[in-house]
């Protein structure tokens, strides 16, 4: 039983995104609200 739980550790999860996509998923999400919350800010 450890041993199957160890061939599990030595694989390698897969990354959803690269850094690169990462970044830029991180820099839409920041400027997402730019010109959004007129009403919001507004309280």
């Amino acid at each position: 039983m450890s041993k199957s739980q160890k061939s599990n550790k030595e694989m390698k999860k897969q990354a959803l995104l690269s850094p690169k996509e990462k970044k830029a998923a991180k820099m839409v999400r920041k400027h997402a609200g730019d010109a959004v919350p007129l009403v919001v800010k507004d309280r």
